[in-house]
């Protein structure tokens, strides 16, 4: 049987899922290395500024082992923060048949990628791209510094259309590169026996005071500035001043302008607002607004996996041109893009937003997202691994 090494930093819902299936529907046998947090649930969020205990099973269906990380300073904020000196011994002696490194940045991830370079085949997964501006220098000096990186990498796998042109520029030829497609638990979100989830949605929304004639958009994320939910709201109240019924905005969340947000929401009664809800309450959370927005200016919005969360749900999504997926999820038929820095254009999009319209979009959104699923994953890695000798 053939053996893949993961190396990542901890458990989080994107990826314990499609190891499992991995691990359990392939003649592959699958062992994660974590290199960052110590127990299944429990994570720092330096954004956040608290502790995160994710409250769904993240370990099931795998094997996998917590290496000791001696940094003074743990964390995935900068490169020492993951330093594992038994990392290498460790995947050594599990004899892998190839590895799949999430980050290279981080010190020990580079240290297998480096050591193990020539010897077992070095996959990555990552999901950066090119959406960002840089200043011509600084953009030469990374091209030149990440070309030599991705030297070490064997085989990516890239998440979308984005992120191939990413490795694309950094020098990764085709023969390199294989779709696996960024997702989430499709089922877990879409799933509403006997419309339960719509019923709490629609109860918690009665709660908050939304009625059901009301067209909510929902912002959920970190309330931070790369995500703009300020812009969101400034946006939303200028298009209420030119729609007959106004529309209800929902932001879930928490982050460093969690005050200034409050503000804003507190002197606006169009505006409501929920903490941070944990992985169980999610699939209800979407269902609560009629169509998502993230309005991100970056930098690093390299994805947004909350718009395929709120696709598999059944709701489409409004989303910046910086936001990663934006390219493969988000069209006329699915959602509404607009340019990160026109706020007029989101307004313009706003005014124009109609029940009717929403529910067509999401529709769509929810068959479009059946095809970026965990098996598309685990298929991609799988015949990959077929082909090693």
């Amino acid at each position: 049987m053939k053996k893949l090494a993961v190396i990542t930093t901890h458990p989080i819902q994107y990826n314990s899922p499609w190891f499992a299936l991995l691990n359990n529907q392939t003649q592959i046998e699958v062992k994660v290395f974590y290199t960052w947090s110590q127990s299944e649930n429990f994570v720092k969020d330096r954004t956040f500024g608290k502790e995160v205990r994710w409250d769904i099973p993240l370990l099931k269906g795998y094997d996998f082992e917590f290496v000791q990380n001696v940094s003074k300073d743990p964390g995935t904020h900068h490169r020492k923060g993951i330093y594992c000196p038994e990392l290498i011994g460790k995947v050594r002696s599990f004899n892998p048949s190839a590895i799949l490194v999430f980050g290279w940045y981080l010190k020990s991830h580079f240290q297998i990628m480096r050591y193990f370079k020539g010897k077992i085949p070095i996959w990555f997964r990552g999901d950066s791209t090119l959406l960002d501006n840089e200043p011509y220098l600084k953009s030469f000096a990374r091209k030149l510094w990440l070309t030599w990186v991705y030297k070490n990498v064997d085989k990516a796998f890239y998440v979308g259309i984005e992120n191939y042109k990413y490795f694309k520029y950094f020098g990764l030829d085709d023969n390199q590169l294989v779709y696996a497609p960024h997702s989430v638990d499709n089922q877990r979100f879409g799933k509403n026996e006997g419309g339960h989830y719509t019923d709490e949605a629609n109860r918690w929304r009665n709660e908050l005071g939304l009625k059901s004639k009301d067209l909510v958009v929902l912002f959920a994320g970190k309330l931070e500035s790369k995500k703009q939910p300020d812009f969101l709201i400034r946006s939303i109240q200028k298009a209420n001043l030119q729609r007959k019924r106004p529309l209800k905005l929902l932001v879930v969340g928490n982050g460093p302008m969690e005050k200034q947000i409050l503000g804003q929401i507190e002197s606006d009664s169009n505006l409501f607002y929920l903490e941070f809800q944990n992985q169980s309450k999610m699939p209800i959370v979407y269902r609560m607004g009629n169509i998502f927005c993230l309005p991100s200016k970056g930098p690093g919005e390299t994805w947004g996996l909350a718009v395929n969360e709120a696709m598999a749900s059944g709701i489409s999504a409004i989303v910046s041109n910086k936001v990663g997926c934006g390219s493969d999820l988000v069209n006329s038929d699915v959602g509404l893009m607009f340019e990160y820095d026109n706020e007029n254009q989101l307004v313009e999009q706003l005014i124009q937003l109609e029940l009717n319209q929403c529910k067509h979009l999401g529709d769509s959104a929810q068959q479009l997202i059946k095809n970026w699923s965990f098996q598309k994953i685990t298929e991609a890695i799988s015949k990959e691994m077929s082909l090693l000798n």
